[in-house]
């Protein structure tokens, strides 16, 4: 069985790129196309934007007043539902992937790959390991349902364009009473792109000082039209929240220009960027490691090349 089922991530009323990306690595797979699951309170925008996407088949949603908060211990029962009709089944390794899919797996009785970055054969998969310092060949035994999370930085999204049919389904599936929403929290990032999706990063280290000095980062970030992160240096700190934290133990991103500001370039946060387009690295230490990533390197003070910069930008 060939069938992939895709599991859309949004926020309700938008579609994230990461399930563009997902469709991308699905199609890898089988060229024939994927279906995409949408659970949700209401599913009729983001289904509309599923059904747009080159490469879908069909777009099955799953609406109920309980699918309005992305709980992972309430998505998890349903999906294994619709799951067992399908030979993949494939999520993003975001946040929301990540929480979500070994659930899935669990409830299957199968394991997951994770960080899935190419496909070498129908059960046949590559994945990073060592901070990305080696890559593992991971093969599925026939007969097991492959459950993957797909590392967004190492699929471009695909295109829009696409018609296809949008369809209800019913799933009938035991939910869990012992988790609940309570309520959700932004941390900071207001209308900004997603940081594991956005073209362009704006990015704060420790150098940048303080949770106040990040302001400026937020206003050029504002200006261009990007997502903001930073270093494990700069959330340990406390200057930001964990969310923004690119790196090994962060966000892995591929955006296609990171402005990094006042980081140094410690490999675990190198791990997160390395399939950026074009690294631009500000540091007022000529030796940071960052300089032998970058593929723009300027040693100077960051609180002066920011509004510098901001007043270039006009």
């Amino acid at each position: 069985m060939t069938r992939v089922l895709v599991i859309a991530e949004h926020d309700g009323t938008r579609l994230n790129q990461s399930t563009a990306r997902c469709v991308r690595c699905a199609l890898q797979i089988d060229p024939a196309g994927a279906d995409v699951l949408v659970l949700g309170a209401d599913c009729t925008a983001v289904a509309g934007e599923a059904a747009a996407l080159q490469g879908v088949a069909r777009v099955l949603t799953a609406t109920r007043p309980g699918n309005a908060a992305a709980l992972a211990a309430v998505l998890a029962p349903q999906i294994a539902g619709v799951a067992r009709a399908y030979g993949y089944v494939l999520g993003p390794s975001t946040t929301f992937g990540k929480d979500l899919m070994p659930r899935v797996a669990a409830l299957l009785g199968v394991g997951q790959v994770s960080d899935l970055m190419a496909v070498d054969g129908a059960r046949r998969f590559r994945r990073p390991v060592y901070a990305g310092n080696a890559v593992l060949t991971v093969e599925v035994p026939e007969g097991l349902v492959v459950v993957a999370t797909v590392r967004a930085a190492s699929f471009r999204p695909v295109e829009t364009g696409g018609k296809a049919p949008i369809e209800a389904v019913a799933i009938e599936a035991t939910l869990p009473a012992h988790t609940r929403f309570v309520e959700l929290r932004g941390g900071g990032g207001g209308a900004r792109p997603d940081l594991q999706t956005a073209r362009i990063v704006v990015s704060g280290g420790r150098g940048v000082g303080s949770e106040a000095n990040f302001a400026l980062l937020y206003q050029l970030a504002d200006r261009i039209g990007a997502g903001v992160g930073a270093s494990r240096a700069a959330v340990d700190a406390g200057f930001v929240p964990n969310d923004m934290q690119v790196g090994q133990t962060g966000k892995i991103i591929a955006p296609e220009l990171y402005l990094a500001f006042g980081i140094s370039g410690a490999i675990q946060h190198l791990t997160g960027i390395k399939d950026a387009g074009l690294i631009v690295a500000v540091n007022k230490d000529p030796e940071a490691p960052i300089f032998q990533v970058a593929d723009i390197g300027l040693v100077g003070d960051l609180f002066q090349v920011i509004p510098e910069l901001a007043q270039k930008l006009g």
